[in-house]
């Protein structure tokens, strides 16, 4: 991944030793929400200029009516349907969860120095294991729920253990076997759908397996599964690895400069193979909510694109746990209002995705942003200075 390393002006070390501990996050988030408004008016555009009464007004007024019709209500319509009832605070959260866990997954082998490009991969083992676990076995309510998160942690521990042993052993860039892992994972889930006995679901024309058991499912709280509570934990099981514990001071050495940590006696292939575990379990936790709290079942499209979102998330939360959390629940919101804004708007549902991608693309080029909002440069107690992707 990028390796990053502070840089300190001239002089400003005696401010940046005073300031207090959130100081140096204020920047960051300014610019992030400065990011975020940029990105939500360039989307308006596309909005108005896909916009029938936009489109076929004929005249001036008609056009300006029909663009805040188009984008107030669209936008209203987004709003509404991520936080403007429980109802739709709820499916934030349930849309959400899932992205955090994986997401969490790609942050924590950013910090070791990997770019874990096989979340979605990660995922689909981790249900595979779940989903067998929820319908195959038959055991007392509670325990079988337990068992098949454990389940699901396993399988995308050992789908992260490939690369990660690769990478340690022989120095295999985990880019590309995380990419061809993604699909030999897609594949083996269509093979036990369409072929295995225990996974088959009877009568079923299109590859399905049969429904997970209640006493296998989350349970739920003011109509919220509560593998909601499981993404918030693993954020800060997370956070509390990398910033209190030596492992993690070690994984971030790893990552930060590899030699320098072979240097200090850090052994840093297991570093690579702890980080590719652990994001793989993180990931292997996140296909539970969807398996054990969403579809009930297992389907070839049941994942859709939550791994590659996932590494949306990260990058926007720009690699730490917090970040990740807050990204993860602002792609949730944007999620669940994007169905909203189409059923109320007619508005399409990729102008959700388009935003998403915009909101990225705008966070990763804060100088881009500076630019169209005029802003001046100020300098700051801290930059950060990426040095090129390593292997």
């Amino acid at each position: 991944m990028a390796e990053v390393q502070k840089v300190v002006p001239p002089g400003g070390e005696e401010e940046l030793r005073n300031a207090p501990p959130w100081a140096s996050w204020l920047p960051t988030v300014r610019m992030t929400l400065l990011s975020i408004l940029v990105a939500l008016f360039f989307g308006a555009i596309l909005i108005a200029i896909s916009d029938p009464r936009v489109v076929n007004a004929d005249s001036v007024g008609a056009a300006l009516k029909g663009i805040v019709q188009a984008v107030g209500g669209s936008y209203w319509a987004l709003l509404t349907g991520a936080v403007g009832s429980w109802d739709a605070i709820g499916n934030t959260l349930v849309k959400a969860a899932p992205l955090i866990c994986a997401g969490l997954g790609v942050t924590l082998a950013f910090r070791a120095g990997l770019f874990n490009i096989g979340a979605q991969g990660q995922l689909v083992l981790g249900a595979i294991f779940a989903g067998y676990v929820g319908f195959a076995m038959d055991l007392p309510p509670g325990l079988h729920l337990v068992v098949a998160i454990l389940a699901a942690c396993l399988g995308g521990a050992l789908w992260g253990a490939i690369p990660g042993v690769l990478k340690a052993r022989t120095g295999a860039h985990e880019v590309i076997t995380t990419i061809m892992l993604n699909y030999i994972a897609a594949s083996l889930l269509l093979y036990l759908l369409s072929n295995a006995a225990a996974f088959k679901r009877p009568g079923q024309l299109n590859p399905r397996s049969e429904p997970v058991d209640s006493s296998a499912t989350f349970p739920t709280l003011f109509g919220v599964h509560t593998g909601v509570l499981l993404a918030v934990v693993a954020a800060v099981v997370v956070w509390w690895l990398l910033e209190r514990t030596t492992l993690g001071f070690q994984l971030k050495a790893a990552g930060a400069n590899p030699d320098a940590a072979r240097t200090a006696g850090m052994n840093v292939p297991r570093l690579y193979l702890i980080a590719m575990v652990g994001a793989g379990l993180l990931a292997g936790l996140g296909s539970a909510m969807p398996v054990l709290g969403q579809n009930l079942s297992l389907t070839t499209s049941f994942a859709g694109s939550l791994g590659f979102d996932a590494i949306t998330v990260a990058l926007l939360g720009r690699a730490t746990p917090l970040g990740t959390l807050l990204a993860g629940l602002l792609f949730g919101a944007l999620n669940a209002g994007g169905v909203q804004m189409q059923a109320a708007q007619g508005t399409p549902i990729q102008l959700t995705e388009v935003i998403q991608a915009l909101i990225v693309l705008f966070v990763a080029a804060p100088a881009a942003v500076r630019g169209l909002l005029h802003l001046k440069g100020k300098a700051q107690n801290t930059t950060m200075a990426a040095k090129g992707w390593g292997s």
